[in-house]
């Protein structure tokens, strides 16, 4: 029996060692990775450079202590500031705590300008983590329920309804910020329109609010450029980051500028394993290679090639909602639950996963080639025919749109 706390209804797969985009079982079975442990791997597995940096420095040195001064966490931070456009950075071990950090950035300008109680609007759908905070902005019952009563100062609205926004902003004189993921990652790939991106914008502009842009899922190269809020052509005032940050090593980042610049001051937050050496070693070495190597660009032509396919595979078969998304970040919405879909695809040798009850959820990595993108399409679109030739007979989900 195992020890381990039943929080995870985990497949009954276990990997050992993986190469690239491909991962093998314990029986030496091979499958190839369109999941990249949920947008974290953004080198794939046993990339040479990271492993090599990544060893030198644990023979260096693992743990200081933010008590004391830690050159790699500035050069870390230098790449982030050159990269978000931003000016400040705090760096912890999560995107819960990116997002954490994020709300209290939001609640100390709040207070920094007189609001006692100061409120962020949320997006219907959202994620934004776990904790006490951050699952009250979330969206999810199934996230909330058991722990009530919710952290307080969350407006929620539909995404992309600007008017919803403005109708928040001309009675609510308590709200500080704007938190949204540009692409909803747990929420079922839900991409945010570039001119409402710009509108939110604008009304956090007029408001003198926050701009506070969720990229943990969305940025680091995912889409083909650095962040989302980039195809916007706009800059927020908070940015947090994780998941693909380090490449598989544990770390998230709190990204500040406009706004936000100089609100945390010394004292106001903190972390102990934040911004150790090993996670800046991880950072430094994975946005270089990121750079060096045109994942950005791989990003955009693989995911864009991917998209084309699968849209010409299964777009328009009944049972198919809609295929979208951007770059590496790819959702399948069929009209019916469909996670036994999973364990099809791990038969099949397959790796991804089903979000939101109903959307297949592609997120490989951005080391991934075009044969292998192809690949993907010529595993998965089978199994999705097979799927719902079978499942044919069972109820649909109620108006999927």
């Amino acid at each position: 029996m195992s020890h381990v706390m039943n929080t995870y209804a985990r497949q009954p797969v276990a990997f050992v060692r993986g190469q690239g985009v491909w991962l093998y079982d314990e029986s030496g079975k091979k499958y190839l990775d369109a999941l990249s442990g949920i947008a974290v791997n953004t080198l794939g597995h046993n990339h040479p450079r990271l492993v090599r940096a990544l060893t030198e420095q644990i023979g260096r040195i693992i743990h200081s202590s933010n008590l004391f001064q830690m050159p790699l966490q500035e050069q870390a931070a230098d790449r982030i500031a050159q990269i978000t456009g931003l000016d400040e950075v705090f760096f912890c071990n999560s995107g819960l705590e990116a997002g954490e950090a994020s709300i209290k950035v939001a609640r100390k300008y709040g207070h920094d300008r007189g609001i006692a109680e100061p409120a962020i609007i949320v997006m219907e759908k959202a994620f934004h983590g776990r904790s006490l905070a951050t699952l009250s902005a979330t969206a999810s019952r199934k996230v909330q329920a058991g722990f009530e009563p919710l952290v307080q100062g969350f407006v929620r609205v539909p995404l992309n309804d600007l008017d919803a926004v403005r109708q928040v902003a001309a009675h609510n004189k308590n709200v500080v910020a704007v938190f949204v993921e540009p692409i909803q990652g747990e929420g079922g790939i839900n991409v945010s329109r570039l001119d409402y991106l710009k509108g939110l914008k604008e009304v956090c502009d007029q408001n003198k609010w926050l701009f506070m842009s969720d990229e943990i899922q969305c940025g680091l190269g995912r889409t083909g450029k650095w962040f989302v809020y980039q195809h916007a052509g706009i800059l927020p005032d908070v940015v947090p980051l994780a998941k693909g940050l380090a490449g598989g090593v544990p770390v998230g980042a709190c990204v500040v500028g406009g706004r936000a610049k100089g609100v945390f001051k010394p004292g106001n937050h903190g972390s102990t394993f934040g911004g150790n050496q090993l996670a800046m070693c991880g950072v430094i070495t994975t946005l270089d290679t990121m750079q060096e190597e045109g994942l950005l660009e791989n990003a955009a032509q693989c995911g864009a090639a991917m998209l084309a396919g699968l849209s010409a595979s299964l777009g328009g078969l009944p049972g198919v909602v809609q295929i979208r998304g951007m770059g590496l970040m790819i959702g399948i919405e069929l009209d019916r639950p469909c996670g036994e879909l999973v364990k099809m695809g791990l038969d099949a040798g397959l790796v991804f996963n089903v979000t939101a009850d109903n959307v297949i959820r592609l997120l490989p990595a951005l080391v991934i080639s075009a044969a292998e993108s192809r690949e993907v399409i010529e595993r998965l679109v089978p199994l999705v025919k097979e799927f719902l030739a079978r499942s044919a007979s069972q109820p649909k989900l109620a108006a999927a749109r």
